[in-house]
């Protein structure tokens, strides 16, 4: 892996950069979209590549672990080959999901047992176990196994969950180094930032994490319930500590707010469910604001679901079309909705690298989160 800051922002510390990686470069700041099962939910791979211009998607171990196994994946070559996708994968660790299964799970020094969702069976993932899935699984860019804590969450149990998720990272970061990739190209680790909303806690974590040495860096733990102002406050803190030359990553962020003001706050990589769990309840994205597609007001606008024009429906498709779709439960229409919500992302993530590179990244940003928060 190799990064490189082509521009920073004269007003802000957001920046522009190219991440390298096996399977390609990336232009940061960038959006993942979360290919959860190896598949980013209706939406062909072709669409992805050549219509919405994906660059990189990130995929999960939990549920690739469990279904359908790794060896499944590891017999087909690893994830890019099982799924057709030539493009850089991200996998996270399963960290979250087994946080979210909180009365089917008991977490301890060696690692986390749990119950599967599917058939109730029981695991345990460690911090060495799930680097051995995810060498299988084959991402460019794997991570290490943390603890998330909820919100809210006292200070003691904060600490905690802190302190052990730097003893598994320690653990990690041993046997990655001890381990080699599988499929001919090298894979690089990242570790995680937690400490809930606390300051001393996630400044500790982030100096951990800063001390680690490795080739990039993500912050977890947040948007999982805690007010916004607190999130930016820990994101803030937290990108002042960790290493300008690598890629910051911001898991499971968020709205189109929320990402303009992480990339300015110096955030190079981002990934949420919200543009396509959102698109197949008919929400929309669009540079003036927010569509709800199921209102009666679109029932009869035969203009294009989006004049801006970010994806190829846009222009083949009306707003009427689409809202009848949704209404009636058509797979089509949820499809149409997410393919505008991720190529509105995308086009998100390009003009606000244009407009870091023309030093208007600070006035623009301030203008279209006028927009971004209002309800057509």
């Amino acid at each position: 892996m190799d990064f490189r800051i082509l521009k920073k922002d004269r007003d802000t510390n957001a920046r522009t950069g190219i991440l390298k990686l096996p399977h390609g470069e990336i232009s940061t700041p960038v959006f993942m979209p979360v290919g959860t099962t190896a598949s980013v939910k209706g939406i062909h791979q072709r669409e992805l590549s050549d219509e919405i211009d994906i660059p990189v998607i990130l995929s999960n171990t939990y549920h690739l672990y469990l279904r359908p196994g790794v060896d499944i994946i590891s017999g087909a070559g690893g994830l890019h080959r099982f799924m057709n996708w030539s493009r850089p994968i991200l996998t996270d660790s399963g960290g979250y999901q087994v946080f979210s299964l909180a009365e089917n799970r008991k977490i301890g020094e060696e690692g986390a047992m749990f119950q599967s969702h599917i058939d109730g069976s029981r695991h345990l993932f460690t911090p060495e176990n799930v680097i051995d899935i995810q060498r299988k699984i084959g991402g460019d860019i794997i991570m290490a196994f943390d603890e998330c804590t909820p919100y809210p969450c006292d200070y003691a149990y904060a600490e905690s969950s802190m302190e052990l998720t730097h003893r598994w990272l320690d653990r990690g970061i041993s046997y990655f180094r001890s381990t080699e990739s599988l499929y001919g190209f090298e894979q690089s680790l990242f570790p995680v930032i937690q400490g809930s909303i606390y300051p001393d806690l996630r400044k500790k974590s982030a100096e951990k994490i800063a001390d680690t040495g490795m080739e990039g860096n993500a912050i977890g733990g947040l948007s999982v319930g805690e007010p916004e102002e607190e999130m930016y406050t820990m994101i803030d803190l937290v990108t002042g500590i960790l290493p300008e030359k690598n890629p910051r990553y911001l898991m499971g962020v968020g709205t189109p707010v929320n990402i303009l003001e992480a990339i300015a706050m110096g955030i190079d990589m981002f990934d949420c469910v919200i543009p396509t769990r959102n698109g197949r309840n008919g929400m929309l994205f669009t540079a003036e604001g927010v569509i709800n597609i199921k209102n009666e007001q679109w029932k009869d606008d035969y203009s294009p679901v989006d004049p801006g024009g970010f994806t190829f429906v846009d222009t083949q498709y009306s707003r009427a079309y689409l809202r009848h779709l949704i209404i009636s439960k058509e797979i089509l229409g949820a499809q149409i909705a997410s393919i505008h919500n991720l190529g509105f992302y995308i086009w998100l993530m390009a003009e606000s690298r244009r407009q870091i590179e023309a030093g208007t990244f600070r006035n623009w940003k301030q203008e279209i989160t006028k927009k971004l928060l209002s309800r057509l």
